[in-house]
């Protein structure tokens, strides 16, 4: 893939994006890993809101989407920053099975599939990434166990999320963007103190 900067390489993340959306309705509702009821708004209600991270993800280094289920926010993430490799964490066979099919029809070099648990990865990313993993403070302790010291976990937050009740007391707290649907929160960026 082109720099992504380039109207070349806009054009083909666009593309890859497109054809991401379009197996996820091929196979990933059929299969239920996403609700039938997002079918008509699935680019924006998943893929574009993966997106919204795109700022604050490193352009390099590696990242561990957690519970990655159909690939949210692992695989656009990965589609538009070809500098960072992105590992899809799963333990489902069903997603599992799904997110390796996706990365070998959109020929994404810079992914790939771990089939366990987040917990079971090394220490080593620069970056996780949660959206529908679980509460934030679990989130936070199964992700700061595979981050470098220096790492940062990108938390998609729900609408009600409350930096003093929700956050977890151990982590440095930032919130990021602001929710793409009224039913979504902040991100969350999670470091160590």
């Amino acid at each position: 893939m082109k720099h992504e900067g380039s109207r070349a390489g806009r054009s083909t993340a666009d593309q890859l994006l497109a054809r991401y959306t379009d197996l996820l309705l091929r196979y990933a509702i059929p299969r239920g890993l996403i609700s039938a009821n997002d079918a008509s708004d699935l680019r924006r209600r998943h893929v574009n809101d993966g997106l919204r991270a795109r700022d604050v993800v490193p352009r390099s280094g590696r990242a561990v989407d957690m519970g990655s289920g159909a690939g949210l926010p692992g695989v656009p993430l990965a589609i538009v920053t070809a500098g960072l490799h992105v590992v899809l964490a799963e333990s489902r066979r069903t997603r599992i099975a799904f997110l390796e099919l996706v990365i070998e029809e959109l020929e994404l070099p810079n992914a790939s599939v771990h089939a366990g648990r987040v917990q079971e990865l090394p220490q080593g990313f620069d970056v996780a990434l949660a959206r529908g993993f679980g509460d934030a403070v679990a989130t936070w302790n199964a992700a700061r166990s595979v981050l470098t010291h220096g790492g940062r976990l990108l938390y998609w937050a729900g609408a009600s999320f409350e930096v003093g009740r929700d956050a977890p007391t151990d982590a440095h707290v930032e919130l990021h963007g602001s929710p793409g649907l009224e039913s979504q929160g902040p991100i969350v960026i999670m470091a160590r103190q």
